[in-house]
């Protein structure tokens, strides 16, 4: 699974002078990202009591901070180190990076700091979590079956100039890759339903290599369902059962290597309810925003059931999605 990357980026000062503190208030709050790359990111700044604190997901790689957030007039301002599209074996570039508030919308602009030509990317300001509901006045439709068993109708790849390693075999979704380790880049791509949804009850469930494997199942496109197995390297936040470097689990429910594990998740008004092999691990729990190597960041906007197969070999099977049909919106 592809790990999220979150940057923890704190001011070096213990306080902000008055205008700095103005600035900060613009900036407060939660933010989708389209990155230069296209793809998602997410930006949460926040008042650190008395100095500005902000955390980034910036497409994938792991969780590092970054010291020397900073002002300078009317944007906020920092340092990042850049990997270019690619497959993994490309040498990171510095940038300095800015970001202005523009109405509901953030414009970035970013440059290597060695030089090179700037680029620009946005963010839009996102609603907070709302408050949580009560999980027995969730209903849902009918189910819908996803996979069907025989060929890959519903679904594409994510990205057709990769290496498309997905196949039906005896009723079975099956990903083959050589790829062993659980770095983020891969040459070969993902898979998602051509059919996007908001709020839902999904099953599924799936089977790793006798040695462990890494994927990931992405609820409407944003947040991952840690797909790995009980003895994985990869435990906690982004262990079996997780929402992967989000919200952790309350236990390892997981099974080992080649044991078929089943997987029922629920996702209504940005709360997750996950149930591994039959045992309640997330109950009804906020989840922020995406996580790495997510589809999509508007957390506004519905999304594909989206799964990671630029990791490990993974099958998966019996994949059944039943909407919510009563949206928090039109509760009483």
């Amino acid at each position: 699974m592809k790990s999220c990357l979150f940057l923890l980026v704190v001011a070096s000062t213990c306080c902000l002078r008055g205008d700095d503190a103005n600035v900060l208030k613009s900036f407060l709050g939660d933010w989708a990202l389209t990155l230069p790359t296209g793809e998602a990111g997410w930006l949460a700044v926040r008042d650190g009591a008395g100095k500005p604190a902000a955390s980034l997901m910036w497409a994938v790689g792991s969780a590092k901070p970054i010291q020397g957030l900073s002002f300078e007039g009317d944007a906020l301002v920092f340092n990042r180190a850049i990997r270019p599209p690619g497959i993994g074996k490309e040498p990171t570039i510095m940038n300095r990076i800015a970001a202005r508030v523009e109405a509901d919308r953030l414009r970035f602009t970013m440059r290597p700091v060695n030089g090179g030509a700037e680029v620009e990317f946005f963010g839009k300001r996102m609603p907070p979590v709302p408050p949580r509901r009560q999980f027995a006045k969730v209903r849902f439709g009918n189910p819908i079956a996803l996979f069907n068993g025989r060929d890959l109708t519903g679904w594409r790849v994510s990205d057709p100039k990769k290496i498309n390693g997905w196949s039906v075999r005896d009723g079975v979704l099956v990903n083959d890759t050589p790829k062993k380790d659980f770095s983020a880049y891969s040459d070969h791509a993902n898979l998602l339903t051509e059919a996007v949804f908001t709020d839902f009850k999904l099953h599924i469930e799936y089977r790793l290599p006798a040695e462990g494997g890494n994927s990931g199942v992405y609820l409407r496109g944003m947040n991952e369902a840690q797909v790995t197995d009980r003895d994985s390297k990869m435990q906690g936040i982004n262990g079996p059962g997780a929402i992967f470097g989000r919200i952790t689990p309350s236990k390892n429910a997981g099974k080992p290597g080649r044991k078929w594990n089943s997987y029922d998740l629920v996702l209504a008004d940005r709360h997750v309810t996950v149930v591994l092999n039959g045992e309640l691990v997330i109950d009804n729990q906020p989840v922020e925003g995406p996580t790495g190597g997510a589809w999509l960041s508007d957390v506004t906007q519905p999304g594909p059931i989206y799964l990671q197969g630029d990791h490990t070999a993974v099958e998966y099977r019996n994949v059944v999605l039943a909407p919510v049909v009563n949206p928090a919106t039109s509760q009483p």
